[in-house]
């Protein structure tokens, strides 16, 4: 697996570290895996990682420590803690975080259980130890957002790969063949390309089932004149990207070919509101607009899009305007999802999905499939 240039990563650790002195912080627990992969370029399972304004301490058991030793080359100013044989992980992070830190040390409070804060604060308390454990949210997530120039080289050509693999797929998927099937074939195609692997559990509704957002494929096989959702994606050197398209098994009657007229209308207006500074809602407001002209706003029940990155679904978040949440301002090299849908309970539905990144122009489309097919 690639992993950015060390500089990347460099700029990354100062971006975080600018961050924590705004909050007055001294140090970060990181306990987010997809955080670690950002910041150190490791990918495991299990890892915590300290954040302080003289390096990085990585905490790994054993069976990372020759992965975590290939990445300590790139980052020297990273030290690898390993968990004792006879230790506890737990145990390795309290004591790392009381020699990291003497003051304000910040913690996920996303990623830490509520079991798992009791235990480090106890911990810290029964050391003696000053240190003030301090909740954070989002501060590695909002850096995540914005992408370097080596994760958008790696999301444009994932992107490309799936556009192949979809051009590929969609004239397969026959009248006979059961959903499953065709997911297999999906799978199989995102292999050929180059991916690493599915991003998520394959989508495969035909007919009625259409008209469930997020199905799984199942046993139902196509028929002549089915609505057919078709929604897959890949991961690529760690990063995730998307697409969705709907078919019809044969030739479209006027119902079907109009409903996935209006879809793609919607994504289209959806795209013509991204720009830098833009509220990420108002991408969603205009794409509803559009279908709520349609006679189609209640069949429209999920987000707008999501971001794109080391996870599948991450900031920013391109859905409705909610008082509870803070709106985001889109920035050049934010990437994410634009896929509308409208989905009529025991008839079919359709969603359409393409990958988009923000540019000081406006937007660009990745992948490249088309949409009325």
């Amino acid at each position: 697996m690639r992993v950015a240039p060390p500089d990347n990563h460099l700029a990354r650790h100062a971006r975080l570290r600018a961050e924590l002195s705004a909050a007055s912080l001294d140090t970060l627990l990181v306990t987010s895996l997809p955080n670690i992969a950002y910041l150190t370029g490791l990918f495991a399972s299990t890892a915590a990682l300290i954040v302080g304004s003289n390096g990085l301490h990585l905490i790994v058991d054993g069976r990372y420590l020759g992965s975590a030793q290939l990445r300590q080359r790139d980052l020297p100013g990273m030290q690898i803690v390993l968990v004792p044989p006879a230790g506890s992980f737990e145990e390795t992070v309290a004591g790392e975080l009381l020699a990291a830190s003497n003051g304000r040390a910040g913690f996920e409070a996303d990623h830490l259980t509520v079991r798992q804060h009791q235990d480090l604060a106890g911990r810290l308390a029964r050391s003696g130890a000053t240190t003030h454990l301090e909740g954070t949210q989002g501060l590695v997530e909002r850096l995540r957002a914005v992408k370097d120039d080596w994760e958008l080289a790696t999301l444009k050509d994932a992107a490309t790969r799936l556009s192949d693999a979809a051009k590929c797929i969609i004239p397969k998927a026959l009248a006979g063949m059961a959903e499953r099937e065709v997911a297999g074939i999906i799978e199989a195609q995102l292999r050929r390309v180059g991916f690493d692997k599915p991003a998520f559990d394959t989508i495969v509704a035909a007919g009625p089932n259409s008209a469930v957002p997020h199905y799984r494929a199942g046993g139902r096989r196509l028929s002549e004149g089915d609505l057919v959702v078709m929604d897959f994606g890949g991961m690529l050197d760690g990063y995730a990207v998307d697409l969705t398209r709907t078919i019809t098994v044969g030739r479209p009657r006027e119902r079907e070919r109009q409903l996935l007229e209006q879809v793609a209308a919607a994504q289209a207006a959806a795209f013509a509101a991204i720009g830098i500074g833009k509220a990420a809602t108002a991408v969603d407001a205009a794409a509803r607009r559009a279908l709520e002209g349609a006679g189609l706003g209640d069949a429209f029940s999920h987000g707008t899009g999501h971001g794109l990155g080391l996870e599948i679904h991450e900031r920013p978040r391109v859905g409705r305007w909610r008082a509870d949440l803070a709106d985001e301002a889109l920035q050049a090299g934010m990437v994410f999802t634009l896929e509308p849908g409208a989905y009529l309970a025991g008839w079919g539905g359709a969603r359409i999905e393409d990958d988009v990144v923000v540019t000081s122009g406006g937007a660009e489309w990745l992948t490249d499939v088309p949409r009325l097919l």
